[in-house]
């Protein structure tokens, strides 16, 4: 599974998919954040916080994420290679894995650099220092666990087409349904929480500080049920 892992990450950076998603995530949260006036700039919240920032980085990964992940399979399949991967010593299940995990670690690859806004935050403080720990540090932790349950959903839409623009918006779609589909549903007042079925709830939640159990088992079973996904759909192809 290892070499899977390393020739997903070898294939994002000898192309320029690797330097463009990374660049494209950092650029589009500096200009909302320090430069483009507006409810995101924080010099406009007047809060040395970066609570801007996690509500603008779910909906920038939304479409990033499957824009990494599409390739995944779709190329496999158009290509005709999925069969000659499955020859090599390797259950389905961890060439899956394999890719997974790959497209994992070229985001948080991206995230690592967003550290440094704490310390401009640090240094916007008054007194100096002065930065909400506990928030920042869930938000982080609920940042990751969503990007993710995205690229679960990501490598699982590459799975139904061979066409990468079709698997990039199908895994868009279903980012967008499971993070901010329920909530939108719960506004319209049925009577039941369905908010608390969507992404964004458990999100908001991590976000607070509190490292809530229930909130990261619910990532990592959105995560497991579309890898599970995957590898049913592969095998029935």
């Amino acid at each position: 599974m290892t070499a899977i892992i390393k020739k997903e990450i070898n294939s994002f950076f000898a192309s320029p998919i690797g330097y463009l998603v990374i660049g494209i995530f950092l650029i589009l949260n500096g200009l909302f954040l320090w430069v483009f006036g507006g409810d995101y700039n924080i010099f406009d919240s007047g809060f040395a916080d970066l609570a801007p920032f996690f509500e603008l980085a779910p909906w920038i990964l939304l479409f990033l994420i499957p824009a990494v992940t599409m390739r995944a399979f779709s190329d496999e399949l158009k290509l005709g290679t999925l069969e000659l991967l499955l020859t090599k010593p390797l259950a389905l299940h961890n060439i899956v894995f394999g890719k997974y995990l790959g497209s994992v670690i070229l985001l948080v690859i991206a995230l690592a650099p967003t550290l440094l806004y704490i310390l401009t935050i640090s240094a916007l403080g008054n007194p100096e220092g002065n930065w909400d720990v506990g928030s920042t540090v869930g938000s982080y932790i609920g940042l990751f666990f969503l990007a993710a349950a995205y690229t679960a959903i990501g490598i699982f839409g590459s799975s139904l087409s061979s066409n990468q623009i079709v698997a990039f918006l199908i895994s868009v779609f279903l980012c967008f349904a499971l993070y901010y589909g329920f909530e939108g549903l719960a506004t319209l007042e049925f009577g039941i929480p369905l908010d608390k079925l969507g992404m964004k709830a458990h999100f908001d939640s991590v976000s607070r500080g509190v490292l809530d159990t229930r909130d990261l088992v619910y990532f990592l079973s959105i995560t497991a049920l579309f890898l599970i996904f995957t590898v049913f759909k592969l095998n029935k192809r």
